[in-house]
């Protein structure tokens, strides 16, 4: 039997039979482009890193499966089954090849084989042992995919979780520390997203949603903030005249953008 009908036959069954992609809120996605492959000498392409599965629960990605054929050891799987977890930062992932299933925990490094996959809640509660009810709010809220238009690249989505978790965990400063061209823009929108859907604000009690300052050092930049025209109210204009002339119109507006040299 070969890899396609090994997952067919006994990996797909197993997955439901856990719960997943049954479950409400549960997804499984299958043949998932981790990375679009290195770019090499000559403006070539590598070859991408693809999942076999990845096993989604109330938003966040919380597994990794690497599938064997059934003709092949289930260890086989192991080390791929780990380069998956170490690119999506995941605490399990898992190899399988339909009869044998092996679960590995990155944080702790206990590995071995099991029955059954485990479910949804049980991976969910293994991951995030300490329950925080806005990083939940923040989970249901899906990442903004401009129309289907833009995907979050693996490390975007890595960061905003790290930003939000921050966020959720009441911290009053954060700093992201990323290289020119990895889509920085793009990153504090999918934040400024989850926190305005929720109606996240300084006091924390969800009576409105919050008002959002960017700012950015060059002029161009503003220009290039298309994604943020998905906020109902965008303003591209100075802030400082907008609150001395309109008011009321400013405490209306939801996303403001302001170039450094307009506070100066």
């Amino acid at each position: 039997m070969n890899e396609a009908e090994t997952r067919a036959e006994f990996i797909d069954p197993n997955l439901r039979e856990a719960g997943w992609g049954v479950v409400e809120g549960t997804k499984v996605l299958r043949e998932h482009n981790i990375t679009i492959g290195r770019i090499q000498v000559g403006g070539k392409r590598a070859k991408p890193l693809i999942a076999d599965y990845v096993l989604v629960y109330k938003g966040r990605k919380l597994a990794a499966i690497e599938a064997k054929s059934d003709e092949h050891a289930v260890g086989e799987g192991v080390a791929q089954a780990k380069n998956y977890a170490e690119k999506l930062h995941l605490e399990t992932t898992f190899a399988s090849n339909g009869k044998d299933i092996y679960q590995i925990c990155m944080k702790t490094g206990k590995e071995g084989p099991i029955a059954s996959f485990p479910t949804p809640d049980e991976i969910w509660n293994k991951t995030f042992a300490s329950q925080n009810q806005w990083q939940d709010k923040f989970d249901a809220i899906a990442f903004e995919d401009i129309g289907g238009t833009k995907e979050l690249r693996y490390y975007q989505e890595i960061a905003v979780n790290k930003a939000i978790f921050a966020i959720a965990d009441e911290r009053d400063r954060i700093l992201l520390t990323m290289a020119t061209g990895t889509g920085k823009t793009f990153i504090a929108f999918q934040i400024a997203w989850k926190l305005f859907q929720t109606r996240w604000n300084l006091r924390r009690d969800g009576s409105r949603r919050p008002r959002i300052l960017f700012l950015a050092d060059r002029n161009i930049l503003i220009r290039l903030l298309t994604p943020f025209q998905h906020f109902p109210r965008t303003r591209l204009s100075g802030l400082i005249q907008l609150t001395l002339e309109r008011k009321e119109e400013c405490r209306l507006t939801a996303v403001y953008f302001l170039p450094y040299s307009r506070l100066l």
